[in-house]
């Protein structure tokens, strides 16, 4: 058996897998309650409280399903990419860090958008002066894509410039990477699935761009090493092996990102598939064995020595969340009304009776702007005195999704040739099955849904079992482990 972790943005869910079966035997999830929001733009993370949080996690996950500690054969650890977690060696916190390496401040998310901020006397944002002194655009077409607000690298040039970068010394890694840490005491180190994340990491050379880090200024020594996603980065700490259940000493792998672990966790035949994955972002994704530059996509490592053609769009369930949140301030400011429970499902409801197409009514769900634009907006155009109505709202929201999925499909078509199957994963697919049937519509194929869910903590279990000798290749394992059990469309 194999743990998978999966440090979610706004959920941390754990997962048991049994790799004889292929069955997930137990699923747990905690609500992310680390989150700070410090000011207008920003999104941070306390790392003592999530430390805390993903104990309670675990040990939830190892109570409710009563399995034997010496049965779990590893813990496989995934999570949010971009964003970064500090750590020092100072050895005290009061989340039970004592010996190993603690926060030096707060981690800061990839929902961050302090780095689209105009630089004191300056007509440019923080983002763009970077993109500048790196050497345009062209300086990052090594790194499979372009620098973003709440980025790594984006965010460290933002601390430098405001002179908040923590003093040495420390170590700049991804908050999984940072989980990995506190579990089981060992340095920090990044697979480059997290490390290409940053908009700093050459995927082609597999290492930390070190002439791009000296031209903006960041310390080469603030970079963790680069390591293998599924090698053990250490053993479960003794102390959180008796707080959780679970063996001391029990492998816990290096970390990958959530992209490529739920991508893992959800398609059987990663050569030829197109995997859809809908949760608080989204992402259409297609690995490929080979690097490309295509403007407005990203390329991201896998393991193996492949690649995922990534079209990352920052409208998700978080776009649906906007506009659920309009409907709850127009009951209660208007109508002073209480907010229905269900509401979610009332809308999706609504959506469903409203014909395809939304009777004109057109969607451009771009709330936080796109990578490629983070000034663009949202937008509803072709109104109407016929579609002005909650349920054309929802639907075209869910079809302005669809299109931008689909317009990334289009981009990736020339580089990838047709793919099959089309596989929908993340709650948002999962959840909400009429944006799984616009999605069918709008690439004119069969959704296929896998059977097992919290694919990104199960792929983080597989990349572990791999690691450890169960499985001679990933590519062997998800052909055993995954299968699909419903279709759409």
């Amino acid at each position: 058996m194999y743990i998978g972790l999966d440090i979610g943005t706004t959920t941390l869910s754990a997962v048991i897998l049994d790799t004889e079966s292929g069955q997930l035997l137990a699923h747990q999830a905690t609500p992310n309650r680390a989150g700070i929001a410090p000011g207008p733009g920003r999104a941070e993370l306390n790392m003592s409280r999530l430390a805390e949080l993903t104990v309670e996690c675990l040990t939830r996950i190892v109570t409710d399903s009563a399995i034997d500690p010496p049965s779990v054969r590893g813990i496989g650890v995934t999570g949010q990419q971009h964003g970064v977690a500090f750590f020092n060696g100072a050895g005290l916190d009061g989340a039970g860090l004592d010996g190993v390496d603690t926060p030096a401040r707060t981690a800061i998310t990839w929902q961050d958008l302090r780095a689209q901020e105009m630089m004191p006397g300056s007509n440019q944002s923080y983002l763009h002066q970077l993109i500048q002194r790196a050497g345009g655009v062209e300086a990052f077409r090594r790194m499979g894509c372009v620098p973003a607000a709440g980025f790594l690298g984006t965010t460290l040039f933002w601390l430098r410039e405001n002179e908040e970068l923590p003093s040495p010394p420390v170590t700049a890694c991804f908050i999984p990477d940072a989980i990995v840490t506190f579990l089981t005491g060992a340095r920090p180190a990044s697979d480059p699935t997290l490390a290409a994340s940053s908009g700093l990491f050459d995927i082609i050379a597999n290492d930390w761009d070190w002439a791009l880090l000296e031209r903006l200024g960041l310390p080469a020594a603030l970079f963790p090493p680069v390591a293998t996603a599924g090698a053990a980065a250490g053993g479960l700490r003794a102390d959180l092996a008796a707080r959780v259940g679970l063996s001391p000493g029990l492998p816990v792998a290096i970390a990958l990102g959530d992209n490529q672990a739920s991508f893992i966790g959800s398609v059987a035949e990663p050569a030829t598939s197109l995997g859809i994955n809908v949760g608080t972002g989204g992402q259409i994704s297609a690995r490929t064995d080979d690097f490309h530059f295509i403007p407005g996509l990203e390329n991201r490592p896998f393991p193996g020595g492949h690649y995922l053609l990534i079209g990352g769009g920052l409208f998700g369930g978080r776009s649906y969340a906007y506009l659920l949140n309009f409907f709850q301030q127009s009951g209660q400011q208007l109508f002073n009304g209480a907010t229905a429970d269900d509401l979610y499902e009332r809308m999706t409801s609504l959506a469903a009776a409203v014909p395809p197409g939304s009777d004109g009514l057109v969607c451009a769900p771009f709330f936080t702007g796109s990578r490629v634009d983070p000034s663009l907006r949202a937008s509803f155009s072709g109104l109407s005195p016929d579609n002005f109505t909650p349920g054309h709202f929802a639907r075209a929201l869910l079809e302005g999704m669809a299109e931008g999925f689909h317009h990334f499909g289009e981009q990736m078509a020339p580089v990838i040739g047709p793919r099959s199957p089309l596989v929908g994963a993340g709650n948002g697919v999962r959840r909400n099955r009429l944006l799984a049937e616009i999605l069918a519509a709008r690439f004119g194929a069969p959704l296929h849904i896998p059977a097992l869910a919290e694919e990104a903590a199960l792929g983080a279990a597989i990349v572990a079992a791999v690691g450890q000798g169960e499985f001679a290749s990933l590519d062997n394992a998800t052909a055993r482990l995954l299968r699909y059990d419903e279709v759409v469309g």
